[in-house]
């Protein structure tokens, strides 16, 4: 047998010789199945959450082969070897017979890097998707991504909808959606999954690098647990918010109805009926107005929206750039639309 053969037989076998692979597996192709969807594209970085997330997508197309994935990799070309590293992943994910398209970024990616890296990746998978008419991307975010991501949004001062984390499922348009599979998994598990079926996986340098808030927040993980502010206890409070914003959702959508109101493409809303909320409320109806006219993935930052709130409460007619739009303070109304 040959040692190309012997590593795909590997990857066949590794469910009956691990019971935690086969439980990852066997969880991951019901979630998959219940959107009964025939197509998908896999965003596929190298670490071991996206290698982790590969295989078990090899794993259900093996068993079922209607179901077809599309696997690729942004290159963004922000580090020297960054396009050594792309061709390192392709060729890892070669030896379980997958097939990976890199993509290389032609746009400078010069400040807020992680922040503008995640909109030109976005940006680079939708486009894909609307070439093969693909309606979901999958990504590996797990659950140490979820407690860092609410450490994040708590160091901002996020309501209740930014404390909840990431949803499994989140419009990046009407069309296109990002669904997130191994929410429920530990990076430690994934980790585990890519050493058994590929035997390697990338490590980001990015993910030491002192000046990203991430990195920074990662560190402090094991200091908060030696203090009684473990995972699981993170992850409960990310639970109950999450129940807690399902609830103000439907309360939310009664009162975006009666508060925003659209005029071909501009959007006005009534003073009286905004101020007249409280301020988590007014922060959300400003903060999803923007993202939704502007078709962003999250809302601006909390800090940014009470600033624009503060300036728009004033009887002096007063305009404001946030999101990508101008919002108007002029007699009674608001008035947001798209900046040119």
């Amino acid at each position: 047998m040959s040692k190309k053969n012997s590593i795909v037989l590997k990857h066949k076998d590794c469910l009956s010789s691990s019971e935690q692979l086969s439980k990852i597996y066997l969880d991951f192709k019901k979630k998959i199945l219940k959107l009964k969807v025939r197509k998908f594209l896999v965003a596929v970085s190298g670490g071991p959450d996206s290698l982790a997330l590969a295989a078990m997508c090899k794993l259900v197309h093996s068993n079922n082969k209607k179901i077809k994935f599309y696997y690729i990799h942004v290159n963004h070309g922000i580090r020297k070897k960054s396009l050594l590293e792309s061709k390192k992943v392709k060729k890892i994910l070669k030896t379980q017979h997958i097939l990976l398209r890199i993509i290389n970024n032609k746009k400078k990616i010069i400040n807020n890097i992680q922040h503008n890296a995640r909109k030109v990746r976005y940006s680079i998978l939708s486009r894909e998707c609307k070439k093969k008419k693909i309606k979901f991307i999958l990504t590996g975010h797990h659950k140490d991504d979820q407690i860092e991501t609410f450490l994040i949004r708590l160091s901002r001062g996020s309501g209740v909808q930014g404390l909840s984390s990431m949803s499994a499922i989140s419009h990046i348009n009407n069309e296109i959606k990002i669904f997130r599979p191994f929410l429920a998994e530990s990076k430690k598990n994934l980790i585990f999954t890519s050493k058994n079926i590929f035997g390697t996986f990338i490590k980001d340098p990015s993910n030491y690098d002192k000046k990203f808030l991430r990195s920074n927040v990662r560190k402090l993980l094991p200091i908060l647990s030696k203090y009684g502010i473990g995972s699981e206890q993170i992850l409960r409070s990310i639970n109950n918010l999450k129940s807690s914003s399902k609830t103000l959702n439907l309360y939310f959508e009664e009162i975006l109805k009666k508060v925003v109101r659209r005029k071909g493409k501009k959007i006005y809303i009534k003073k009286n009926d905004l101020f007249s909320l409280n301020e988590d409320l007014q922060l959300r109806v400003l903060g999803f107005t923007i993202r939704n006219l502007n078709k962003l993935d999250y809302p601006p930052r909390s800090k940014k929206i009470f600033t624009a709130l503060k300036y728009l409460n004033s009887p002096k007619e007063i305009k404001h750039q946030l999101g990508g739009c101008l919002l108007t303070n002029r007699n009674k109304y608001i008035f947001i639309e798209k900046s040119l």
